[in-house]
Order: C-alpha cells, then sequence, then structure tokens
C-alpha cells in the first residue's frame, strides 16, 4: 500500500539527518514540511538542508519561493497531493518531514483556503481562547490574521485546524521526535552559535530589506534586525534568539501533544523506529 511516512518534532531535535537514514533505508526522496525553508533565500536561519545532504537524497519544497511570494497552507496542500501521485508510481514510501505542523495537518488531514480581509481588529482572547493560548500574541500579523477568520467566517480560527479529516488515498504513519528538555536546550543554543558561525548575521543583512514580510517575522531573522537597526548588541542578541528558540520549542510541542496519532521516539533509537515502520508497513 502506497504510505507516507511523517517524521516530526521540535526545532532541533535532529530531524535532519535521520530523516536522509530512513530515505535511503527506503530508497525514497524528502517532502519538507517547514513553511520557512521553502524560501531561497533563507538558508542559514532555517536550517535548511546542506547542498550535501540534497545530494544524498531528493528533497521537494526546499528554497522553492522567493520572499515575496504570496504561500498557503493550502497551495502546499494541494502541491504536496499533485507530486505525491506523481512520486507514488515510482516509490511505494514517501518521506514528508518538518517543524509546521499547520503544513503537516494540511497534506493528512486537509485545511480550508482561508480567505484573508485587511484592517480588522479586536480581542483574539473572546472570539477563540484555543487559538489565543498558542498564538506568538507578539507577531501581530498573526494575530490579526485569525481575527480576520473569525469575523468572517463566524467561526474560530482553531476550527479550521480541527475540521473533519479528508480521506487520503495513501496510508499515513507518523513518527515523532523528541529529547529531554535540558538536552534540546543544549542543542538549541548549539545550533544558534553555529548559525552565527555560518554568516546568519550576513543572511538577515541580506534579506533587511524586506524585514515587513511575514516570512522574515521568524526567529532568528526578527532579532539579527534588532541587532541590524543598533538596538541590541550582538552578544544580546544570540542571547534572545536561544530564548525565543526554545519559547518556540515549548510552542511546537503544545501542538504536536495534540495529536493522538504520532508514535513517540528519542532521536537515537533508529533500530526501535525501522522496527516499528517495519510493523506498520507488513
Amino acid at each position: 500500500m502506497k504510505t507516507l511516512i511523517v517524521l516530526i518534532g521540535p526545532t532541533g531535535v535532529g530531524k535532519t539527518e535521520l530523516s536522509l537514514r530512513l530515505a535511503e533505508h527506503f530508497g525514497t526522496c524528502i517532502i519538507s514540511a517547514d513553511s520557512r525553508q521553502l524560501y531561497a533565500d533563507l538558508k542559514i536561519g532555517t536550517a535548511a538542508p546542506t547542498p550535501e545532504q540534497l545530494q544524498r537524497v531528493r528533497h521537494y519544497f526546499v528554497g522553492t519561493l522567493q520572499l515575496t511570494d504570496y504561500y498557503s497552507a493550502a497551495q502546499y496542500e494541494a502541491e504536496v497531493l499533485q507530486l505525491l501521485e506523481q512520486l507514488y508510481t515510482r516509490h511505494e514510501v514517501v518521506l514528508l518531514t518538518g517543524g509546521s505542523l499547520m503544513y503537516v495537518e494540511a497534506v493528512c488531514k486537509g485545511i480550508d483556503d482561508i480567505p484573508i480581509v485587511e484592517h480588522l481588529c479586536a480581542e483574539l482572547k473572546q472570539l477563540d481562547q484555543e487559538y489565543y493560548k498558542i498564538v506568538d500574541q507578539k507577531n501581530h500579523k498573526r494575530v490579526i490574521h485569525a481575527l480576520e477568520i473569525c469575523y468572517m467566517t463566524g467561526k474560530t480560527y482553531t476550527s479550521f485546524r480541527t475540521q473533519q479529516k479528508k480521506e487520503r488515498p495513501f496510508r499515513i504513519i507518523k513518527i515523532g521526535l523528541t529529547r529531554d528538555r535540558e538536552e534540546l536546550y543544549a542543542r538549541i543554543n548549539q545550533r544558534v552559535e553555529q548559525m552565527i558561525t555560518d554568516g546568519l548575521v550576513e543572511e538577515a543583512r541580506s534579506v533587511y530589506p524586506h524585514r515587513a514580510l511575514n516570512s522574515l517575522n521568524t526567529v532568528g531573522y526578527k532579532e539579527i534586525f534588532n541587532y541590524l537597526d543598533g538596538e541590541w548588541t550582538l552578544p544580546l542578541d544570540i542571547e534572545k534568539i536561544k530564548q525565543n528558540s526554545r519559547i518556540y520549542y515549548r510552542k511546537q510541542m503544545t501542538w504536536f501533544k495534540m495529536d493522538e496519532e504520532i508514535r513517540w521516539f528519542h532521536p537515537e533509537q533508529e533500530t526501535e523506529i525501522l522496527a516499528y515502520l517495519r510493523s506498520q508497513l507488513s
């Protein structure tokens, strides 16, 4: 039976290397479910696959967009489903991996293409308390977007994420990767330091003229912009990126824990993961 293995987990947990080994094991390709790795100019700050990793395994939906391109989870759903039709003529198994749960849900369950209007403002907490608890309240664009949906549809933004699951012509197996919090925090801190070494400041400077775009309202870039504005020193900036990455991790886990279909493993439990996958595929 045609199968989609979904490998998910929070930022910094170690999805990339394991996804490569699993794809190589099954002789298949990787579909990225990272809403920021789509953008060609955001390689360092999104920890996009390196050229060497891209050579090891064929990837899709990495570096395909320009910063000014509009893109939605509904577009992603449609394009991935179309791609899967083609891939399943050559592969029994395809791997989808990433930390953008909205994109994962779009492929696995389906999502409505929600219309957008401008200049709506009210108390999101009164209209959709569930989403209010997990939204980045400093990200005004996301808050306003959620408000727009509430007003336009008479429904909560959350309801569009929990709609009736659409049937898919393939089996879905979900693998979640997790680590102890302190272990993951240490990895996040090390990852941020490596991004700085790899040139995150220079990458952020190159896209600085587009800083108002939603695609750049992302941990790593928005902090560097404060440094480039002279508001923060670089050491403070680095600590802020680490702090906000940890906050993002906690929000990701809040979302992931809502999905009871995920089977959780430590990234180093590769043998156990493969055994579980074989049992599901047999």
